[in-house]
């Protein structure tokens, strides 16, 4: 009979294919698996031997080395007999193997069956010792789920004790000089054959058994969800800190587990390396100033004290255990992610439920400050940013996240908001709600569910002054739109704090209170009328009576927890109160220029408050506005006399980049006025330059400056025309008021600057 040579590392055959043959080594080794270990088959060994009785293989077999084996093809165990009877020495050597590879796994049995019973004991002494320090330092125990489901290991199926001497015995009679006896007796070999198989199965569906309850105990070490016994103990750790007394018992127990749980097979092996990897670094950061990690001892304070940063922001965000367990599990999945942003349909769905679980986490987190205002450093890392995890976060970042959200304080008085200082402006009434997709505010909005029957009157009159109604229509219309929008790049979005989101140095992207003030004040130098709105001077309406006024209202600058490439202009007014400030969104972290964001955003804020002061008469030219000059420019350009052959071929190409939208149009001529024309590099064409030189006016400075360029002489001649024409009017009004002994009002002044563009009288 002539060997096959199969080359190493070859899979014969797994578990469940079916039985066909039975193969004889003649060199080489070949490895043997069974549900929670393995082992080598050699020279003169069987392959499928100790299955004969069964239809499939129960065990895998794959090979160590090239190996050379034998075939006998199995259709029966009659022809198994017909093979033995004829060749007595073939019987021998199955006998023999099949014996011993039965002896092997009764011992496994055995053994296996000790370390149940062993386990069972450990995990109960750890879960207790666990629950006792908790106890004593009046720390909130977490639980185990499913624990008080687990019974010690009873073992009633295992096979009888007896067996393991029985088969040595015939293995010692097979080996000596007296083999013949046995192997010659018709049917005795076939016989004892049978008998290994079925004693084969049994052990095998002993450790099979074992496996699984090995598995169970593993997994309350270990689970992908987090909420595992090895969390508790190194959350416990951190908690406690290095030099508590009670800290070595916990760090023993901790090291107990990394020590053996690499080597046994009923353990996530990737899932345990991560876990004690995520450890082994917090640890070394916990204790080590001269960490080249850590840089300075500072930053390893900062370092020790951000350690375990999941499990703080979760237990802070209170009893809702399913969103709670589950966001944890999402969060360690992710941090396995070899590539966060990939398409994959697992990956896509994973930072799908991320996503939805962090509102519903920021949601929760939210309602438990306003319970518990000593807020962890962590929490508030997540609420400003997004950070969940020190080492998703990269240690780096952490630090400096850490850094910026202690110095973090309420700027709101000066119209900047991070989104967490957004919500407590809406729940102390300081705020409305934003409106939602539909360009509902929250008062039309629950004013539509009453028409609908949603709900009653008296549900109604409670809504209108339910703080936390607003923050969660907030939380549910605002926040999860222009948080995605912000980031950018939506297709691989997720809100969890990143290291692979950082592309610039972060703190230069740091969106500070002072960085906008001064890019604010850059664009007011420009456009300073950019923020003015059409009003009555109602404070002193018996003075002004119906003389219209124009006063500034600077919009809010509302900060998202994130770090993106974006801004949003997410509503020009408040409500129905054109008298209130816009609302512009832009990342924490701004990878992008923030003074062209800005200019963007204030481009488009300028053409959405036209819109909503024109109304449908937005594009109608024979109203004159903005929009409708704008509009009306745009739409008939080809006919516009004005246009040179070359400007008209620029609109045309501009506006199929724009994608035909008017308001892109517009936003992109407003930057060029703002960045290039208001520096007096002209960029602009006759048409287009009109048409912001009347409704976006430079102030006396710069118009000052653009008088000795011939372009701007006609446009700055109107102007001085409009601007006397205005002052005169105001020149009236101040002398009559001054005749009737009455004080002039200080928005007289006010108005004068927004007619001239100059502080002086």
């Amino acid at each position: 009979m002539a060997g096959i040579v199969l080359e190493k590392g070859k899979t014969i055959y797994s578990y469940g294919q079916p039985m066909t043959a039975l193969h004889l080594i003649t060199n080489g080794r070949v490895d043997v698996s069974y549900p929670g270990g393995s082992y080598p088959l050699g020279k003169g060994d069987v392959i499928g031997i100790c299955e004969i009785c069964s239809e499939i293989h129960l065990l895998s077999y794959t090979t160590l080395e090239d190996t050379t084996i034998l075939t006998y093809p199995l259709t029966s165990l009659d022809s198994l007999n017909d093979i033995l009877q004829k060749h007595p020495d073939v019987a021998r050597l199955f006998l023999l193997s099949c014996f011993r590879q039965i002896n092997i796994l009764l011992n496994r049995s055995s053994i296996s069956e000790l370390n149940c019973s062993e386990l069972y004991r450990t995990l109960n002494d750890d879960i207790s010792t666990y629950k006792s320090l908790c106890d004593r330092y009046r720390i909130p125990a977490r639980s185990l789920e499913h624990f008080d489901e687990l019974n010690a290991f009873l073992g009633d199926d295992s096979p009888d004790i007896w067996l393991n001497g029985y088969y040595m015995g015939l293995n010692h009679i097979l080996a000596s000089d007296n083999y013949r006896i046995m192997v010659q007796e018709v049917d005795l070999p076939i016989g004892m054959l049978r008998k290994g198989s079925l004693d084969f199965r049994r052990t095998y569906q002993s450790l099979e058994e074992q496996f699984h309850y090995l598995q169970q105990i593993g997994g309350f070490y270990f689970r992908e969800s987090g909420n595992d016994l090895f969390d508790f103990y190194t959350s416990l750790y951190y908690k406690l800190g290095q030099d508590n007394e009670d800290s070595k018992v916990v760090y023993d127990r901790i090291q107990r587990v990394l020590s053996k749980a690499g080597d046994l097979s009923f353990i996530d092996q990737n899932l345990f390396t991560s876990r004690a990897q995520s450890f082994q670094s917090s640890l070394s950061l916990m204790g080590s100033a001269d960490s080249a990690d850590s840089g300075s001892s500072d930053d390893s304070e900062i370092l020790g004290r951000l350690a375990g940063s999941l499990n703080t922001i979760l237990e802070y965000a209170g009893p809702d255990l399913d969103t709670v367990a589950s966001f944890r599990q999402h969060v360690h999945a992710y941090k396995l992610l070899s590539d966060r942003s990939s398409q994959d349909q697992e990956v896509t769905l994973l930072r799908r439920q991320l996503t939805e679980e962090f509102y519903l986490l920021y949601s929760l987190l939210f309602t438990q400050t306003l319970k518990q205002p000593d807020i962890p450093m962590p929490v508030r890392m997540f609420l400003y940013f997004g950070y969940v995890d020190e080492e998703l976060a990269g240690l780096k970042n952490a630090v400096i996240l850490y850094r910026l959200a202690e110095a973090m304080t309420d700027h709101s008085t000066a119209g900047v908001y991070t989104f967490y200082d957004w919500l407590m402006a809406i729940f102390r009434g300081q705020k409305s709600p934003s409106r939602n997709e539909f360009d509902q505010d929250y008062s039309d909005y629950i004013h539509k569910q009453k028409v609908g029957g949603n709900i009653t009157d008296a549900e109604l009159r409670a809504l209108e002054n339910n703080a936390m109604a607003k923050v969660n229509y907030e939380l549910k219309n605002m926040f999860p739109q222009v948080n995605k929008i912000t980031f950018g790049r939506i297709t691989t979005f997720c809100p969890l704090f990143c290291a692979d989101d950082v592309l610039k140095d972060l703190e230069s992207s740091y969106v500070t209170v002072s960085r906008v003030s001064e890019i604010l004040e850059e664009i007011r130098l420009v456009d300073y009328t950019a923020f003015y709105r059409e009003s009555l001077d109602m404070p002193h309406l018996d003075v002004m009576g119906k003389e219209t006024i124009h006063l500034e209202y600077l919009p809010d600058i509302i900060l998202m927890p994130n770090v993106g490439i974006r801004g949003v202009m997410w509503q020009e007014i408040e409500g129905k109160r054109r008298n209130s400030p816009g609302r512009m969104v832009f990342s924490i972290f701004h990878l992008e220029d923030l003074k062209t964001t800005f200019t963007h955003l204030t481009g488009e804020f300028r053409w959405e408050l036209c819109k909503r002061v024109q109304g449908n008469r937005w594009n109608d030219v024979s109203v004159r506005s903005m929009t409708s000059e704008y509009f009306d420019y745009i739409q008939f350009y080809r006919k516009n006399h004005d246009l040179s052959t070359e400007a008209k071929e620029k609109i045309k190409s501009s506006l199929q980049r724009a994608k035909n939208s008017f308001k892109e149009m517009f936003v992109r001529d407003y930057m060029i006025w703002v960045l290039f024309e208001g520096a007096g590099s002209p960029r602009l064409n006759k048409v287009a330059r009109q048409i912001m030189f009347t409704y976006c006016p430079f102030p006396e400075e710069i118009c000052s400056t653009l008088a000795q360029n011939p372009i701007y002489s006609e446009l700055l001649d109107r102007r001085k025309i409009k601007v006397a024409q205005g002052l005169h009017h105001l020149d009236v009004l101040t002398r009559k008021l001054q005749n009737g002994n009455i004080p002039v009002p200080e928005t007289v002044e006010q108005e004068r600057y927004y007619i001239s563009g100059s502080k002086k009288s």
